[in-house]
């Protein structure tokens, strides 16, 4: 595997920052010191589009809703499908409703969902 440059100490030193949050608003509270809010509703917005297209949402239908570009979608499906699955590891641990809705209309159909996925994440642990 070859060297990831990215991933330094100082890398390392945020993903245990972020691991260290026990609660909603310590996360928030740290996205607002570390990015600006364009960063945060850039980020938001990926994340929304990757469930459209996990949910089998068409480009046009998902720029409707997130108001995101087809560049940005094109790259959350990239993502999604030739990634480091950081997507996929999130969409089905917060919303594992929508991974077995896909999967059962995915295995009825033949094809692909086109349902929106639920509004919310699964029930979090008190004081999340």
């Amino acid at each position: 595997m070859p060297e990831d440059r990215l991933r330094t100490p100082g890398v390392d030193d945020l993903l245990d920052a972020l691991l260290a949050l026990r609660a909603r608003d310590e996360a928030y509270a740290l996205l607002l010191d570390l990015c600006t809010i364009r960063e945060i509703h850039d980020m938001a917005q990926r994340l929304h589009v990757a469930r459209l297209l996990a949910a089998g949402e068409h480009y046009a239908r998902i720029q409707n809703v997130t108001g995101a570009s087809a560049t940005t979608i094109s790259r959350v499906s990239k993502c999604l499908n030739y990634g480091a699955d950081g997507y996929r590891t999130v969409l089905e641990r917060l919303w594992p409703e929508d991974a077995v809705a896909r999967r059962d209309s995915e295995t009825a159909e033949g094809g692909t969902s086109r349902t929106e996925p639920s509004k919310t994440p699964r029930a979090r642990k008190a004081g999340a």
